[in-house]
């Protein structure tokens, strides 16, 4: 049991200090940027043709995007170049299409749009807020299950779907997952490609943003969704999302989509009538900059673990010494992505993140890694270390651990605990 009267007195030290310290939003730092500066001159007067003759300066293209960029990205969502469109910089604007077209025309094997049917989805949680907000503000029902070390928890996602034909998809991140950082195993992978659903339409929407974004040197390998399905015979099942916002710049990046050839030639047709195509120009810098780049995107996601597994380390290293076998928290242990998940053993997050933040630590508030912003448990806090300094990092995390133990502390002198 933690002391409370020295974690306050820790706590007013590190208020005495009047920090400024952020760990709330998951960025890139700049020295991530600084990998991909070159992308700036990839491209210049002298070359706006593509090797199969498209000039970016012109309409032309296509909408699914240039040639050459779904041969260079396809490998970042593992499927083939026929099974890639490229969007502009937002894969999120890219899921919002998709979700909104569904809304009004229903997905490639569906008789109507969902719309008039009070569609569901369900979502894992903890999760990513931006995906809860954006489905919810288009009129979907969330239905919520727990992420697992194995990916979404598939005997209850085998329950709803095959007794509610509502559910029209789920929507989560199978490769380290944000905030958990857990990847989706190879047995789950296979039973939710050929989940038995009520709903012949039944889709899975799969945001992969962080498919290549490995910390440790040979990571166990992802299983391929789409090529599961395929061996399910639910080709058309799959849709996957990814983009570089992490790989090159977060501004300024392309956005992908991986799924069967007939889904392309389905969402081509849908996306032709509001866009002439994307940012071919953007496309083809891309291209070309990861040409340039020592060996190409795998050269590019080492050196950037090489900037973001220490400052990973770093967080594991003062939440093992200071909350260790303590009994007031565990976390995770990530081998990729951009987030460590925490989990309070005492309802107290909310607390925890507002003693921080009078301590001068900006943390992802309370609730936001579940629908609404509520956390039925209040447990759960997300930790965005890959933007801030490493020594900023280090104090950050002394800062949390010793909220952690005051929050406790606090908590069971209250309870009587």
């Amino acid at each position: 049991m933690t002391n409370i009267t020295e974690a306050a007195k820790q706590y007013e030290y590190f208020k005495s200090l009047a920090l400024s310290l952020n760990m709330e939003r998951g960025q890139p730092a700049d020295e991530n940027f600084d990998l991909s500066l070159k992308l700036l001159s990839a491209i210049d007067e002298n070359n706006y043709i593509t090797d199969s003759g498209v000039d970016i300066r012109n309409y032309p293209g296509g909408v699914a995007g240039l040639r050459e960029a779904r041969e260079v990205f396809c490998e970042q969502l593992g499927v083939q170049a026929s099974e890639t469109m490229i969007g502009n910089n937002s894969s999120l604007e890219l899921m919002g299409h998709f979700l909104t077209w569904a809304l009004l025309k229903g997905v490639i094997n569906s008789e109507s749009g969902w719309l008039q049917q009070k569609p569901k989805l369900i979502v894992t949680v903890p999760g990513y807020d931006r995906h809860f907000s954006l489905a919810a503000e288009l009129g979907y029902e969330l239905l919520t299950v727990k992420m697992t070390e194995h990916g979404p928890d598939m005997d209850a996602v085998e329950a709803l779907v095959a007794a509610d034909a509502s559910i029209k998809g789920i929507y989560f991140v199978p490769t380290y997952s944000n905030p958990t950082g857990d990847t989706m195993s190879q047995e789950y992978a296979k039973r939710l490609v050929a989940v038995n659903a009520a709903a012949p339409d039944f889709t899975i929407f799969a945001d992969d943003a962080y498919a290549v974004h490995h910390l440790v040197e040979n990571p166990t390998p992802a299983p391929n969704l789409l090529t599961l399905a395929k061996a399910a015979g639910n080709a058309d099942r799959v849709i996957i999302f990814g983009s570089t916002s992490k790989v090159t710049f977060a501004s300024a990046g392309i956005s992908l989509v991986g799924m069967s050839e007939a889904n392309i030639a389905h969402w081509s047709r849908l996306m032709s009538v509001q866009t002439i195509g994307p940012n071919k120009a953007e496309q083809w810098r891309h291209v070309c900059f990861m040409r340039q780049y020592p060996g190409g995107l795998k050269g590019l996601m080492r050196d950037h673990a090489k900037i973001l597994k220490p400052k990973f380390d770093t967080v594991q290293s003062v939440l093992e010494e200071q909350l260790g076998n303590k009994n007031v928290a565990r976390w995770s242990t990530p081998a990729g992505g951009y987030f460590v998940s925490v989990e309070t053993t005492r309802p107290i997050a909310d607390r925890v993140i507002a003693l921080a933040a009078e301590a001068g630590v900006a943390l992802t508030p309370a609730g936001a890694t579940y629908p609404n912003g509520a956390d039925p448990d209040n447990t759960n806090i997300r930790l965005s270390p890959t933007r801030p300094a490493q020594d900023e990092i280090l104090q950050a995390m002394q800062v949390f651990a010793c909220c952690v133990q005051l929050a406790s502390a606090e908590y069971d002198q209250k309870n009587g605990r």
